[in-house]
């Protein structure tokens, strides 16, 4: 069974295509599941849309959860549609995303580390004038908000959990081994899946979230896996889905998941 579970549209305005373009590219990539999951709201902002080429206005929300669930009866013969949402997860206001999402069915949550000291983990000047113990600091800050957001209870997924480096490549090479143990230790007591993520071959990183060494640490601590292409075009749908299904069975995996009704679905390596 093939599936993807991170995709994005044209709601969030930094990503390409309707709703239905991801679902029709999925179909026509052999999939027999597709997740749309795009950006959530800032739901604690004042502003509708604060950021309107980062993630969809409040008042957008309703529209999108109503497109998705119709699509899903639309297609049902077809493919199953899954209903998802990448979320921020801001810690301190985790309570207003908790209850922006109780009214909805969702199939699963993604929950994603963006920013860190109100800093997007992205922008690549935020490493400039730092020095190694305060490089450290950063990467270990990173990891301690990953925990909290495990042991939230609100996500299924943790998104692309060392996305730093996406266009910082020389994120890897901090030390902070004992961090990210600690981190792999929590997510697999809390039973949260992470997810391999293709989109890093966009960035200046190349390559996926997470890194090989950290897939194999996971593996070690007992962490479920799934995959997202993270798709911000139709024509990304389930990039690399067989190199990655072929590493991760080389890793030790024999099984990764999908979410329905927010419980996972045992899907064989094989």
């Amino acid at each position: 069974m093939k599936f993807d579970l991170h995709t994005h549209h044209l709601r969030c305005g930094h990503a390409e295509g309707a709703i239905e373009d991801y679902i029709l590219a999925a179909i026509e990539a052999g999939l027999q599941v597709i997740g749309i999951s795009d950006h959530s709201p800032y739901f604690a902002s004042a502003e509708d849309q604060p950021h309107p080429y980062i993630a969809m206005g409040k008042s957008h929300f309703q529209s999108y959860i109503d497109e998705v669930l119709a699509l899903k009866a639309q297609y049902a013969d077809r493919i199953e549609v899954l209903l998802g949402v990448e979320s921020d997860f801001f810690p301190e206001h985790l309570d207003i995303y908790r209850q922006s999402y109780a009214a909805y069915p969702f199939d699963y949550i993604i929950g994603s580390v963006h920013q860190t000291k109100g800093v997007s983990i992205f922008n690549r000047n935020r490493w400039k004038g730092l020095d190694e113990a305060a490089k450290i600091e950063h990467k270990e800050h990173y990891y301690e908000l990953i925990r909290q957001s495990a042991r939230s209870g609100l996500f299924q997924i943790l998104g692309h959990i060392d996305a730093m480096k996406g266009y910082y490549p020389a994120f890897s090479a901090i030390p902070a081994a004992s961090a990210i143990d600690a981190t792999l230790a929590t997510i697999a007591e809390c039973g949260v899946a992470i997810e391999i993520n293709t989109s890093g071959g966009t960035k200046d990183v190349g390559g996926w979230y997470p890194s090989d060494e950290i897939l194999e640490r996971a593996f070690h601590y007992g962490v479920q896996v799934t995959f997202g292409s993270d798709a911000h075009n139709p024509c990304r749908i389930g990039e690399d889905w067989e190199l990655v299904r072929a590493r991760l069975r080389e890793i030790g995996y024999r099984e990764w998941v999908f979410y329905r009704q927010q419980q996972p679905v045992v899907v064989p390596l094989d």
